[in-house]
């Protein structure tokens, strides 16, 4: 039996398919020729096409630690907020999910729906409703897991969200299962995401230190503005294209580099382009 690619002549998405449906009924291919089929020239697929079926395929060899949100950068509210102050993070933040933690990070009692608390949003009983009656229960995962086999669990438990753990047992981020969709279809804005269009804003600080949102659309020189520095303008217009040229190729959400007295983290991304930034300056 023959093991090797099919010949690629001819045209049409119908006559990709079919190549591939041979290939998986006969002679077994490793995922790097079907990738290499994909990214052929004439395969009659368009530029989208061909990144959702690379991302299907790579989705089953990436682990939840390569795309995750990792912990400094969770939005959590803690079992002994108020309601008011629960509100305000759910109105800022645009978020639908919270984790809930008790006495520290690594403490994380449950998932909090933001629909489930606005239910009691003008009642004389909200400021006394006990958080515990409105959790969740939290799905929590090693860093090892495989996205695809994720899924399936996202799928099969109705959880859309999950908490990563490290090898001892500590927080290390978490996961939604829109993060795990992106991976295939590339970058999901909603409508929280679309409203967002400063290109720099001040962000809660980080570690301690104050951190600004960015967009990688940002102009260099409307950056080197506002932060009253001088990074260099005369190769890239953006900051993005900066970021890209430093580390010398597309990063992973979460990626970080540092240059120029700041170091600007991967905070969107998909597999064509980095969408915005954590930026926060190094200290002397």
């Amino acid at each position: 039996m023959n093991d090797k690619p099919p010949s690629t002549s001819g045209t049409g998405n119908t006559g990709v398919v079919a190549r591939i449906l041979r290939a998986i009924k006969g002679e077994p291919w490793s995922r790097d020729e079907i990738q290499d089929l994909i990214k052929q020239s004439d395969t009659g697929l368009d530029a989208e096409e061909k990144s959702m079926l690379s991302g299907v395929l790579e989705v089953a060899e990436t682990q939840v630690r390569d795309v995750m949100i990792p912990r400094s950068q969770m939005v959590v509210i803690d079992v002994g907020q108020s309601f008011d102050d629960i509100i305000k993070v759910i109105v800022e933040s645009g978020h639908s999910r919270f984790p809930v933690i008790g006495e520290d990070r690594d403490e994380v009692l449950g998932v909090l729906l933001a629909k489930d608390l606005l239910r009691y949003f003008g009642r004389d009983d909200a400021k006394d409703l006990p958080l515990q009656k409105l959790l969740r229960p939290v799905s929590v995962i090693p860093e090892s897991k495989r996205l695809n086999a994720l899924l399936k669990e996202f799928r099969a438990s109705h959880n859309h969200m999950a908490i990563v753990v490290d090898e001892y047992g500590g927080v290390a981020g978490l996961l939604t299962i829109e993060d795990v969709l992106e991976e295939i279809v590339g970058d999901i804005d909603d409508e929280h995401d679309q409203e967002e269009a400063e290109f720099i804003r001040a962000d809660s600080d980080r570690d301690g230190k104050p951190s600004y949102a960015v967009r990688a659309l940002t102009r260099i020189e409307d950056f080197n503005e506002f932060f009253e520095c001088e990074l260099d303008d005369a190769e890239y217009d953006t900051i993005g294209g900066l970021v890209l040229h430093k580390l010398g190729r597309l990063p992973r959400r979460n990626e970080s580099v540092s240059f120029g007295g700041f170091t600007f983290a991967v905070t969107k991304a998909d597999k064509r382009r980095i969408e915005s930034l954590q930026v926060q300056r190094e200290t002397t």
